[in-house]
């Protein structure tokens, strides 16, 4: 068993000797960049849980696959209890960062894959799966984190990759060798991909006939000769270079990356899809899937901080008893727990797929995250309300701390009796780094189109909501044949 602490974590990434383009810069030793280095520790906390006495025992799972303790970011799901166990993790880490902690995606990467490549097999006679169990024993024995790659740029939305100007628009194999192949592409919003050591790469849609390019699944490591990373603005992040409690949230914070795919070889143990074009979308509405339920753990986490932070701010304000702050409050709790209560049924209810591991009911997984693509907003709204005006014109931390104009902000930001000025500052800060501040691309822009946009989620509901069979219901009641 090789269960990394955090510490561990960080020394294995910076050995990686990751390099990225951040504010027109090409940037190395990315673990001590101030824009990066909060999102590291976040990951970090992913990995700390499973030493800590209290959580150890939700963050480690038994493997069959090496037959050991794993950390459950890498763990393929045994069980239903499995499924309800990974959520109830990620609304810890939530609690303990605020932030996007980074390691879902690959762990719900490496469930759809392991299901889909052990089908692709029964179906084509490949041997994608024994490579896949191969690939990720090894991930499992290093504790790695996997980023899982699935969205492309896309190009004109209205032609399909094989109809596009540029045919990069969607990653695509460029030539096929005898030991393996050669891709060229780029993937979109890659959240944590500087703080990962692997990447698993799929495709973004459903393939056709003539598109066998873009049916493409594999893994390489981060470091791969030929992957460039350029860094993605967020809102405030330069609040990050000037270590003032402007920040928002002191300690924590994510990163999205766009990484690009220059010619880059795949060996043939580490190509998983390989122009299986009725495998492409199995493996897209299956990770979808896992990743939708991850949202009723990982943003109900973030949203607990939330709704703590404005219960906070309300009594420094001195209105935490009037009748309209309780209701709305109460609100925001009814919002995030049925959040939870969605992520939960979907792991409740699923099932094990024919390769042995477990996959959520596909239906409530994707009203999980429908709910998900507004539950956030309006709790941010609510914060908002009760935080009042300060939210968005607040001074800075550095008058705050000037001889002169100091005083003045500590003298006329005084509210409820024995509130400290500086206090009241920090839980201000954090409300605004959750709905405006970098904290907000997680928590919201991620919410509205993480694991794909609103339409993705309606679309499912349409496939999986059985209108025939309820059709069938009320006319079997009123005996119409």
């Amino acid at each position: 068993m090789a269960l990394k602490t955090g510490k561990e974590y960080i020394a294995s990434v910076e050995a990686l000797g990751l390099e990225a383009h951040i504010l027109g810069e090409k940037s190395a030793d990315l673990t001590r960049h101030p824009l990066v280095a909060p999102s590291l520790r976040a990951v970090a906390v992913t990995y700390d849980c499973a030493h800590d006495a209290d959580s150890r025992a939700l963050f480690r799972a038994y493997s069959p696959l090496i037959g050991d303790e794993v950390n459950r970011f890498t763990h393929l799901h045994q069980s239903t209890q499995d499924l309800m166990d990974k959520v109830r993790m990620q609304r810890h880490c939530g609690n303990l960062t605020a932030c996007c902690f980074q390691r879902c995606v690959g762990m719900d990467a490496a469930n759809a894959v392991f299901s889909v490549t052990y089908e692709c097999d029964q179906a084509h006679g490949t041997d994608y799966h024994a490579r896949f169990r191969e690939y990720w024993s090894h991930v499992q024995r290093h504790d790695l984190v996997v980023d899982g790659a699935m969205t492309d740029p896309k190009g004109d939305r209205g032609k399909r990759p094989s109809e596009q100007a540029d045919p990069d628009l969607y990653l695509r194999i460029v030539e096929r060798r005898r030991d393996g192949i050669v891709v060229r592409g780029a993937k979109f919003h890659q959240t944590g991909m500087v703080n990962s050591h692997e990447i698993i790469v799929m495709p973004t849609a459903a393939m056709r006939p003539g598109e066998e390019d873009w049916a493409v699944c594999f893994a390489v490591p981060t470091n791969t000769k030929g992957i460039r990373y350029i860094y993605g603005r967020q809102a405030s992040d330069t609040r990050k270079l000037e270590g003032t409690l402007d920040v928002g949230n002191p300690t924590f914070g994510g990163q999205e990356v766009l990484t690009v795919f220059e010619d880059v070889f795949v060996p043939n143990e580490r190509v998983f899809l390989n122009g299986e074009v009725d495998q492409s979308g199995k493996l897209v509405e299956r990770f979808a899937a896992y990743h939708r339920q991850s949202y009723g753990g990982c943003k109900v986490g973030v949203g607990d901080v939330l709704i703590g932070a404005t219960a906070l701010i309300a009594r420094m304000n001195g209105v935490a008893t009037a009748s309209h702050i309780r209701d709305k409050i109460v609100e925001m709790i009814h919002l995030n727990e049925t959040l939870f209560a969605c992520g939960i049924a979907c792991s409740t209810l699923g099932h094990q797929t024919a390769a042995g591991n477990y996959e959520v009911d596909l239906l409530l997984a994707n009203v999980c995250k429908l709910n998900v693509t507004r539950f956030p907003y309006e709790m941010a709204r609510l914060a908002t309300d009760i935080a009042g005006g300060l939210l968005g014109t607040l001074p800075s931390a550095k008058d705050l701390e000037d001889p002169v104009a100091g005083p003045y902000i500590r003298k006329y930001l005084a509210a409820a009796e024995g509130v400290d000025a500086v206090d009241r500052v920090k839980v201000l800060r954090l409300i605004e780094n959750l709905v405006a501040g970098a904290g907000a691309v997680a928590y919201l822009i991620e919410s509205m189109h993480g694991a794909g946009s609103p339409m993705a989620q309606r679309i499912m509901l349409a496939r999986q909501g059985d209108v025939d069979g309820k059709i069938a219901l009320a006319k079997r009641l009123l005996n119409i044949r």
